[in-house]
């Protein structure tokens, strides 16, 4: 396939992979095809819509490298649903009475773009698959080839979604700092609410995350430095029902023991009970572009923190949520390898014309390929049989 022209976007949430990946591509297509046009539409779809993109420069080229070592994406993101078009009116990116898929493919068309990498989710991805679709049925050929990012780590039927390795990495992180607080007050209750609306993996890799340092770490009892106190005591995930009486009474007895008790919990656990409770009371759930409810309105932690606080016998609770300091930060080194590979099949992909989704399909045998649009889903649930989480359940006495 003949490429010229070479566009890139990158949308939905912040990952730890984001700008490491656009400087991927930018790096390996300098490599192989210098003579090969790149641009990038600022904030993802809303700069395709908007005709707003940038040309990647051969100072930007020579530079690529640097977009390893910081978080964010360089070329900004959005959350904009194509086939949306209440929405898309709404925020002014089309007209009344427009096709928000016929301006962007006449954007692209206007642009010269023969291939299109989108870096993002399952929405981001499905989107451009619609998009591709569209382009297609009024014979514009165009190939797009996705890159799968997301913290949640929950695209059908990816292994490993880009940036989630280092999100869970930075959730432990964070969670070392706030833990510490577990003395501030006496029988202090802490919650940490992780990012994963519909998945619990994020939640579960970064608790065993913070137990293996936890592994690194040298104690001193007789003063109060004990492991028990910086322990993780429960573990909530949206894949697992939870027991809220029958928890309660198990953290009272590590609260009356312990004399503190530090729950990791994801943002999407008991989130039909909260919503039911808050439609019951006569209450409206906030939802966004692509119908997700809007979990920041709903505050999951705070609701299982007032659940558990007085049955416990907490003094003081305190609730912090990891999400955004984990999903901004740079690439970790198990993430820069598997972005690597990921771009460089991706370039491949894009000069043999193939549209898809890179990664290493599950249905498959775990290969590395271009997984066809269509079979791409969100919300792959954490099997929570895991090995390593049932073990980490045994440890700390949840199973």
């Amino acid at each position: 396939m003949s490429v010229r022209r070479v566009a890139l976007l990158t949308a939905g949430g912040f990952a730890p992979c984001l700008s490491s990946a656009v400087g991927g591509l930018i790096a390996r297509y300098s490599e192989i095809a210098p003579d090969v046009e790149l641009i990038a539409y600022q904030h993802g779809y809303h700069g395709l819509l908007t005709g707003n993109s940038v040309v990647v420069t051969d100072a930007v080229r020579a530079n690529a490298a640097v977009l390893h070592d910081f978080g964010g994406s360089p070329i900004g993101n959005s959350r904009v649903k194509l086939t949306n078009v209440k929405d898309c009116v709404k925020r002014g990116l089309v007209k009344e009475g427009q096709d928000p898929l016929a301006v962007a493919a006449e954007q692209l068309r206007k642009d010269g773009v023969d291939v299109l990498h989108t870096i993002g989710g399952d929405d981001t991805n499905t989107t451009a698959a619609d998009l591709a679709a569209y382009l297609a049925s009024n014979d514009y050929d165009l190939t797009v080839v996705g890159l799968p990012k997301t913290i949640d780590n929950d695209v059908v039927p990816i292994r490993q979604s880009l940036g989630a390795w280092s999100a869970a990495d930075q959730a432990s992180v964070f969670a070392q700092n706030v833990i510490g607080e577990h003395r501030s007050a006496p029988r202090m209750l802490i919650v940490h609410e992780v990012m994963g609306r519909a998945c619990g993996w994020l939640t579960a890799a970064s608790a065993m995350k913070y137990r293996q340092w936890l592994d690194t770490k040298q104690w001193v009892p007789d003063i109060g430095l004990s492991r028990e106190r910086w322990d993780i005591h429960a573990v909530y995930v949206p894949e697992s029902s939870i027991d809220l009486d029958a928890e309660a009474e198990r953290l009272k007895v590590i609260m009356d023991s312990v004399g503190n008790v530090n729950i990791f919990l994801s943002e999407g656990a008991g989130v039909p009970e909260i919503i039911k409770e808050i439609e019951s009371a006569g209450g409206k759930v906030d939802r966004d572009p692509f119908g997700h409810v809007k979990l920041d309105t709903i505050n999951p932690g705070n609701w299982f923190a007032q659940q558990f606080a007085s049955r416990i016998g907490a003094d003081k609770v305190m609730v912090q949520k990891s999400g955004y300091f984990s999903r901004s930060a740079r690439a970790n080194a198990e993430d820069l390898r598997l972005i690597q590979s990921m771009v460089d099949y991706a370039v491949e992909c894009a000069f043999r014309g193939e549209s898809g989704v890179v990664g290493h399909d599950e249905e498959d045998g775990d290969r590395l390929k271009a997984v066809p649009f269509p079979r791409i889903a969100g919300h792959k649930p954490f099997d929570t049989s895991t090995a390593w989480f049932t073990d980490l359940l045994v440890d700390i006495g949840q199973a």
